[in-house]
Parts: C-alpha cells; sequence; structure tokens
C-alpha cells in the first residue's frame, strides 16, 4: 500500500469511496448515515488546497481509503477517514491515521477527531490508535463550532464525543 497526497483528478473517486465506506451503517441501525450524501468534489478540494487529503492506494489498483485533515486551534483535525467495506481490516486507517501523525503534524501538539461513541469502527476503534475522549471541558472553540455543525446536520441522533491523540515532540 501507498501513501499519497490526494490530487484533484481523485476527488471524483472519494466521492464513490466514501458512498461504500457509509454502507455498513445500514446493517447497525443508522441507515441515515448509510444514505447521506458524501461530500462533492468541490467541497473535498478545500483539503487539497487549505489543509490535507491522504490517499491510500493498493498495488497496481485503486484508492482504499483517504484521510482528510485541516488545523483547529492549533492541533490537526481529522475531518474524516474511510477505507472501502473491501479493503477493510486491513490496517488502511492506521496507516493513513499514523502518516498524517508523522508526516504532516510538524509543529501540531495533537491530532483531533470527532466520531460516534458507540460504533465500533468509530470511537472504540480510535482508542486503540492512540486517542483519548476528550471531557466537556476540554473542548477548544474550534471542536465546539465543528460539534454544533454536526448537530445542525442531525448526527447527534447517536452519542458523539470528541477526541485527541498527543504528539510526542509537538508541543
Amino acid at each position: 500500500m501507498r501513501i499519497r497526497t490526494a490530487v484533484d483528478d481523485d476527488l471524483a473517486l472519494l466521492v464513490d469511496l466514501e458512498r461504500a465506506a457509509g454502507a455498513p451503517f445500514a446493517a447497525i441501525g443508522m441507515p441515515e448515515i448509510a444514505e447521506d450524501e458524501p461530500p462533492a468534489p468541490e467541497e473535498l478540494a478545500h483539503y487539497l488546497r487549505h489543509g490535507v487529503a491522504l490517499v491510500a492506494q493498493v498495488p497496481d489498483g485503486p484508492i482504499a481509503g483517504y484521510l482528510l485533515a485541516e488545523p483547529v486551534d492549533g492541533a490537526l483535525h481529522i475531518e474524516q477517514v474511510s477505507v472501502h467495506p473491501d479493503h477493510a481490516r486491513r490496517g488502511i486507517g492506521r496507516a493513513l491515521i499514523e502518516h498524517l501523525a508523522e508526516h504532516r503534524s510538524a509543529g501540531a501538539p495533537a491530532l483531533t477527531l470527532t466520531t460516534f461513541a458507540d460504533v465500533p469502527w468509530n470511537a472504540p476503534y480510535y482508542v486503540r490508535c492512540g486517542f483519548r475522549p476528550l471531557a466537556d471541558h476540554e473542548l477548544t472553540p474550534g471542536l465546539r463550532r465543528i460539534r454544533r455543525r454536526e448537530a445542525d446536520h442531525g448526527l447527534d441522533r447517536w452519542p458523539r464525543i470528541c477526541m485527541r491523540r498527543d504528539l510526542p515532540g509537538n508541543g
């Protein structure tokens, strides 16, 4: 597997990948998440220009996963990590996160994200990747804005949490 920075030509593929990655939510009683329309390529392009957009590509094959991140209150906030179900449980999501932590986090003291608390491939997975849940008093203004946006989008129908992974040597 090769991790690289996404380019404009990848964006339409990421939309299709996101659709496929969302499908397993239907099986756990979250059909609204499975059916939620992914961001358009134009929206994803924001991360190419103002953040980080990484893709994981299998040898001689398709893009199997991607990660989007941008600076929020001094940390790098992971907006999305998605892996195509055909490539799940092979360490692709973790490899994307580790690549971000090692190569893109210069000066950032931490990685942050928001996620579903009770979905096995969400919060419990991120704990295994070194993240910890944040208490309400630990939320930065930017994380509070992100959580408000998520609530406005209807994501608070299911328990959500903010998480943080401190990075060694960065603050």
